[in-house]
């Protein structure tokens, strides 16, 4: 299989990307990689093990080394199993997604998941959420998205989905989560955020999970 059957969803955290590429996925028949659920599975790893967030070789093995399933739900979500245990909410962590992104920013990490992502390459194609996935993963894929809203925006959506799970926070403390986690994204010097420079852009401020499908899909069936 070529790129040409690969759709990416960029985006910082909190854009929808996620949900979209879910959708898209689902709508279209095709495999789905959540390649920050790789990242904070290293996280994870990492807390548990207590290895420095410092120590870029040991978190390198770590991330080498996962031995991690992804299992279809019964609705068609993501189970994810890590050596045997179900870690698929451990993972959704603020703790955890903070520590995925201190992570992400090594690159001997990015280059230890790089293949394992591009294995997820399977027929009839693939849908990849991340925040390199069009830049540096899958460079010629069919179609290239990157979702982006402002922080404000993507806190109330943070502050949502953690009071729906009995988690009472401030929106203020979730933008400068936020803020800190974009900076980090943006400013590493191995695959930074950014869109490709071919990617629709699609801000999400004011559209509903729905509207943004809709458009991604429009553009994939007329590329198809």
């Amino acid at each position: 299989m070529t790129e040409t059957s690969v759709i990416t969803v960029d985006g910082p955290a909190g854009s929808g990307k996620g949900t979209v590429a879910h959708q898209v996925a689902a709508e279209l028949g095709w495999h789905i990689l959540d390649s920050g659920a790789l990242y904070r599975l290293v996280a994870h790893q990492a807390i548990q093990k207590k290895v420095a967030l410092d120590d870029e070789k040991k978190l390198a093995e770590l991330a080498r080394n996962l031995d991690v399933v992804f299992v279809a739900g019964e609705e068609g979500e993501s189970i994810i199993l890590l050596e045997g245990e179900d870690v698929t909410y451990a993972i959704r962590t603020e703790e955890c997604g903070g520590v995925a992104s201190q992570v992400a920013v090594y690159p001997l990490v990015r280059e230890a998941l790089l293949d394992r992502q591009r294995d997820f390459l399977q027929e009839p194609g693939l849908v990849a959420d991340g925040r390199d996935m069009g830049t540096v993963v899958f460079p010629g894929a069919l179609v290239k998205v990157y979702l982006t809203a402002s922080a404000r925006v993507r806190a109330e959506r943070r502050q949502r989905q953690l009071k729906e799970q009995g988690v009472d926070v401030k929106v203020s403390g979730l933008v400068r989560d936020i803020e800190s986690r974009d900076a980090r994204d943006c400013g590493r010097r191995s695959a930074p955020l950014k869109a490709a420079e071919d990617a629709i852009v699609i801000d999400t401020d004011s559209l509903s999970i729905d509207e943004v499908v809709d458009q991604v899909l429009s553009v994939v069936k007329a590329r198809l």
